[in-house]
């Protein structure tokens, strides 16, 4: 079978259903920019210095805090993506009442940007923090992928680090 059929295939089951939820993970956003994990160019087959999955963890935030945010800042952080096709299509079944949400791994946001109003971010999102100390939301200053030059550390709230929430 090939795509073309695939995709006629799947356009039917839409059609014909009445409620949906969609399950996403990285392959959704690859076309807009962000890299995945697990293909030949993903970001677990890259050479770090510590592997990724460790770099992420609030253990190693807290321990290397500078090295936590120049990996984030340079590998995770996609400000400037924009929906693609897959995420906008989604949001118009939404919008025509057939999908009743969407579940997804990425914390890009992009399908919000779509215009999905149901919407669960299994592991976080990359659009705020949340200060523990302060309950205050931060988002990130402008500059280069909306990320500032000035700092390897995007998030700051009275000159103390403050944690993503993924």
């Amino acid at each position: 079978m090939n795509n073309r059929e695939k995709i006629e295939i799947l356009q039917k089951w839409i059609d014909e259903s009445k409620r949906i939820v969609f399950f996403s993970g990285a392959g959704v956003s690859t076309d807009s920019g962000i890299p995945d994990f697990r293909s030949q160019d993903g970001l677990y087959n890259q050479k770090y210095k510590f592997p990724p999955e460790e770099i992420i963890s609030h253990d190693f935030f807290e321990n290397n805090t500078e090295e936590f945010y120049r990996f984030y800042k340079d590998k995770m952080l996609c400000l400037g993506a924009k929906p693609n096709i897959v995420h906008e299509y989604i949001a118009r079944l939404e919008k025509a009442g057939k999908s009743l949400g969407v579940i997804t791994q990425n914390i890009d946001g992009l399908h919000l940007l779509a215009g999905s109003k149901h919407v669960v971010e299994l592991h976080g999102e990359e659009r705020t923090v949340n200060s523990s100390t302060s309950q205050q939301v931060i988002t990130p200053s402008n500059g280069k992928n909306g990320i500032t030059k000035v700092t390897v550390n995007p998030y700051t709230l009275q000159n103390k680090t403050v944690d993503p929430e993924f």
